[in-house]
């Protein structure tokens, strides 16, 4: 735990300037709405933001049909669990702790509310999250979708569960972590977007938030609910989505972008595992985006030599300069700072984690926020009313959601 002295004091008030002023960022700038994305966000206002669709495609309305996959799942239904707790929350639904009564086996439930996706119009979002979820099965640093079901009400996804904690948990508590900690963290995301990269998915997210840790501490990826599918090499987007601290000066520019976008993110997330503090922070946020812009970045301290190039290199300013524009994920892969870093090991997960969470099973939920676990569990997402009989748009906006795995997904 961090010490309360001068400084500790002081660096806890900025920790809080910081949540302030994601509030107020959030009123501004269209961003991450359908937060219902790690399994415990620390802050609700973190998970409430509003976010924006693609401009190259107009958002249904709520009369209009979503297809969201051929696959169905007509078998499952609320009632296969016993729902434990709530472990996080957001704009559309919750992540609940379940059991599942046939086996015991425990999966983290998120549960959307279908009316409040069609009242904002979030549905390709939904969409663009389960097409993201069903390609995560083959990499160890992403979540991973079991399969998903709906009723006339409700979108049901059953996904990994994984409660060793945020990344952003554990820099609250400890301030900053040291470089081979670090290495270690940024080595296993950049494994993860280097994968969605080669299936031509940009993430957009990537936050502290968004970074758990499993019961053995190795690295986990959620929220893919700001992703963007089919972008080749040399494709750009220009929706303006993201997390404010974390937005690339290009997209802040409004200006067409690509991939690097999430090489940026890397970087403000190492330097903030480093320091403490997103690289480019202001407690006033016109201030923060100027200093994205123009503000050369600081590195302050006795850092090795490799890790301020990796800083400079991902935090470069302009995209076509920065790490990762010109062989992506090999770039990342080959520089210095990763040096010490074994990939073929990183990936089948025989590099033991700096850092063991210390759960002593699926009920520890040491790591979760109290005021989600706290939170009585509403007995309407146990329910399961008739589809069928349902005569709501909502009945029939989502075709297609539920998935099953195949025998070859298993």
């Amino acid at each position: 735990m961090w010490v309360e002295g001068g400084g500790g004091r002081l660096w806890r008030e900025e920790q809080e300037l910081i949540k302030q002023g994601r509030e107020r960022i959030g009123q501004t700038i269209k961003a991450s709405g359908s937060r219902l994305c790690s399994y415990a966000e620390r802050v609700v206002f973190l998970m409430d933001r509003s976010r924006s669709p693609d401009k190259s495609t107009q958002p249904p309305t709520p009369t209009d049909n979503i297809n969201l996959g051929p696959s169905a799942n007509p078998n499952a239904k609320p009632t296969d669990f016993d729902f434990l707790k709530v472990i996080g929350k957001g704009s559309f639904g919750k992540v609940l702790l379940a059991k599942r009564k046939c086996d015991g086996t425990f999966y983290a439930v998120k549960v959307l509310h279908k009316k409040t996706i069609l009242k904002k119009k979030e549905q390709n979002h939904i969409m663009a999250e389960r097409n993201v979820l069903l390609k995560n099965v083959k990499h160890p640093f992403l979540v991973g979708l079991h399969y998903s079901f709906q009723t006339s009400e409700k979108l049901y996804f059953v996904l990994d569960y994984v409660n060793g904690g945020e990344l952003f948990f554990h820099l609250q508590r400890e301030r900053c972590f040291r470089e081979p900690r670090a290495r270690f963290y940024a080595a296993e995301v950049a494994s993860a977007i280097g994968y969605l990269h080669s299936l031509n998915i940009i993430y957009r997210d990537l936050k502290p938030e968004n970074i758990l840790l499993d019961c053995q501490g190795h690295v986990v990826l959620t929220d893919f609910g700001l992703c963007k599918e089919g972008m080749e090499q040399e494709e750009t987007t220009s929706t303006f989505c993201g997390t404010p601290e974390y937005l690339a000066p290009e997209v802040l520019k409004k200006q067409p972008y690509d991939r690097t976008v999430d090489w940026w993110c890397l970087g403000a997330v190492l330097y903030e595992m480093l320091f403490g503090l997103p690289p480019f922070y202001s407690r006033d946020v016109s201030q923060m985006y100027d200093n994205i812009l123009h503000k050369p970045l600081h590195i302050q301290g006795s850092k090795t030599v490799a890790a301020c190039d990796i800083l400079q290199g991902l935090l470069h300013k302009d995209q076509k300069r920065r790490l990762g524009a010109k062989t992506d994920f090999l770039e990342i892969k080959n520089h210095v700072f990763f040096s010490p870093i074994n990939w073929d090991d990183l990936y089948h997960k025989r590099i033991t984690p700096p850092f063991n969470p210390n759960v002593a099973g699926p009920a520890d939920l040491r790591h979760f926020d109290p005021e989600f676990t706290q939170e009585a569990i509403s007995t309407s997402i146990t329910h399961t009313p008739d589809l069928a009989a349902s005569s709501s748009s909502a009945s029939d906006a989502f075709l297609g959601f539920s998935y099953a795995p195949t025998e070859e997904d298993i």
